[in-house]
């Protein structure tokens, strides 16, 4: 799967305008929330759990327009808690997030 980031950007760019240290601020912080979420997923083991950490992260996606992290967190609503498939899927599109901005 190829990393689009075109939607993220965007978004980024909307809200930071020309300014090119707060769009790369922004991302930062977009990628740090979702990473934090991430770990909460990982450490997951019961559905309430599991469930509130993907939609957080869910959340996060859609308000950002992040639409490929949004499509792997709508499979891992579909699995089990712990599902390792389903958080190597996010943990490879937040990899592709971060590697797109340094």
């Amino acid at each position: 799967m190829s990393y689009e980031s075109g939607a993220l950007d965007a978004t980024l760019a909307a809200a930071a305008g020309n300014d090119p240290a707060l769009h790369n601020e922004l991302r930062g912080a977009f990628i740090e929330s979702a990473q934090r979420q991430l770990d909460l997923l990982k450490r997951s083991r019961c559905d309430g759990n599991w469930n509130v950490a993907v939609m957080r992260l869910q959340g996060l996606a859609a308000s950002f327009h992040a639409e490929e992290l949004y499509l792997a967190t709508e499979h891992a609503l579909t699995c089990a808690p712990g599902e390792p498939a389903a958080v190597r899927e996010i943990e490879a599109v937040l990899d592709r997030f971060a590697k797109a901005q340094t």
